[in-house]
Parts: C-alpha cells; sequence; structure tokens
C-alpha cells in the first residue's frame, strides 16, 4: 500500500530504519519516539517499505481531511 502524503512517507521510513536496526528511538525527535515504536510493533518489514518507498514527487505534503 502506498502511502497518501509526504509526512505518512517519512514517518514510516522512520519506522522502517527503526525496525531493521539501523537508527536507535534515540535518533528521532521525542515528539514521534512512541509513534515510530507503535508503528514498527504493529506492521511487517514489508509493509513498512511499501509505504517508505513511495516516490514523493507526486504526494501532497499533508493530506487533506474530507469534509
Amino acid at each position: 500500500m502506498p502511502a497518501t502524503s509526504r509526512k505518512q512517507r517519512r514517518l514510516m521510513g522512520m519506522a522502517y530504519a527503526y525496525k531493521k536496526g539501523k537508527r536507535r528511538l534515540t535518533d528521532f525527535p521525542p515528539s514521534v519516539r512512541d509513534e515510530i515504536k507503535k508503528i514498527a510493533s504493529s506492521m511487517t518489514l514489508k509493509q513498512l517499505r511499501d509505504f517508505a518507498k513511495t516516490p514523493e514527487k507526486k504526494l501532497p505534503v499533508k493530506k487533506r481531511r474530507k469534509k
């Protein structure tokens, strides 16, 4: 499943790096550490990779909410 926004893609990229062991939680901003830990434990490496590898070129920075 591809990411729907640049923010989502970047967050999934951080969770992917954490789960693979390339980064530690202390490498990330304190505001997203809990979210990264939660995402990494609830998703597989393949799922995280699919989100993280989405090309950013055509993605919006932030997805708009439906009214």
